[in-house]
């Protein structure tokens, strides 16, 4: 009699379910645990965190730490749809500026491709680029 081994694995669309669920909780490491280390993410060039960066210390250091170092971010809804082309996330939330209070509607969609379980590279959009980096810019200032 042979034993046989069923191996669960996540779908993609679950993986990125866990990336936001762990970015809503503010929780680092899980967020970390479903990226890549050699993902990359490529963000809106008009933000202060803007560009291609490679490596998930990378995208802690200069994405993240610019994000949460000018404002608490509190994620309202997130959305997963999975396709043929890879994963699509909409986010929606509010950014608090730390200096002046100020709050800033946040919408985003990011393109998610998924490999062996975990995010290898996001494709980052915002709906409105310009006023998020002018926003960024007076939470830097610490002017309203």
């Amino acid at each position: 009699m042979s034993k046989q081994t069923a191996t669960v694995t996540e779908r993609p669309a679950d993986v990125v379910r866990g990336l936001y669920e762990a970015m809503g909780k503010g929780d680092v490491p899980g967020l970390l645990a479903r990226l890549a280390p050699d993902v990359i993410v490529d963000e809106p060039n008009q933000l202060p965190y803007g560009g291609v960066h490679r490596g998930r210390e990378v995208f802690v250091q200069s994405v993240l730490g610019a994000m949460m170092g000018y404002a608490d971010v509190a994620i309202a809804d997130a959305e997963v749809f999975e396709g043929p082309a890879g994963v699509v996330g909409t986010l929606t939330g509010t950014l608090t500026a730390h200096t002046t209070g100020e709050k800033f509607p946040l919408t985003m969609v990011e393109i998610h491709r998924v490999e062996d379980g975990m995010v290898c590279k996001i494709d980052v959009y915002t709906k409105n680029p310009d006023e998020l980096a002018a926003f960024y810019a007076r939470a830097e200032a610490g002017t309203l």
